[in-house]
């Protein structure tokens, strides 16, 4: 998906790239363009939870969690970037509370679709995922920077993608009353 897209889709969300006199520092582009990278090849964050292992989800955000410790080591503690890494960090620490420290006794049923730990293990997942969504959209407008299909399929929704034609034409009607 294309920068100018997602930055379409943040209505209501605070980014700094509307001003023009912020530049971000080439440290933090760098950063940014890492991050993007390595959370596009993340399958944990959209690929339908029926075709996800939950083993393999839990490691795989466990290395998320890593490599977002990794990078906000790299940045200044006040910068726009690393909220929201942090607040990505945060979801992965949530999702590994929610599925047990190991994991094992939800990742036992989570293919379960019936049973409780399903519930749990699909639930943290959905969360982790809207999360990663809403920061990872924050990141592409801000630094500009396309993100690959499959990660962009967590973003935010477009206002606008969700408006009937009936919808349309009475904003039309509107307008022009």
């Amino acid at each position: 998906m294309k920068f100018s897209e997602i930055a379409n889709r943040l209505t209501g969300i605070s980014t700094p790239f509307g001003g023009a006199s912020w530049q971000p520092a080439e440290m933090e582009i760098a950063t940014a363009r890492r991050v993007i990278a390595f959370l596009e090849d993340r399958r944990v964050l959209y690929e339908p939870g029926q075709m996800e292992v939950p083993s393999h989800c839990v490691h795989s955000v466990i290395e998320i969690r890593h490599r977002l410790s990794d990078e906000l080591g790299k940045l200044d503690s006040n910068s726009e970037l690393g909220a929201s890494l942090r607040a990505m960090r945060a979801a992965c620490h949530k999702f590994l509370e929610r599925v047990g420290t190991d994991g094992e006794r939800v990742i036992h049923f989570a293919n379960d679709h019936g049973h409780y730990a399903s519930w749990t293990f699909y639930g943290a997942l959905g969360e982790l995922r809207g999360t990663f969504g809403i920061h990872v959209a924050k990141i592409a407008a801000a630094f500009k920077l396309d993100v690959k299909d499959g990660l962009a399929s967590i973003l935010p929704a477009n206002a606008e993608a969700d408006v009937g034609d009936d919808d349309r034409l009475l904003r039309r009607r509107r307008v022009i009353e």
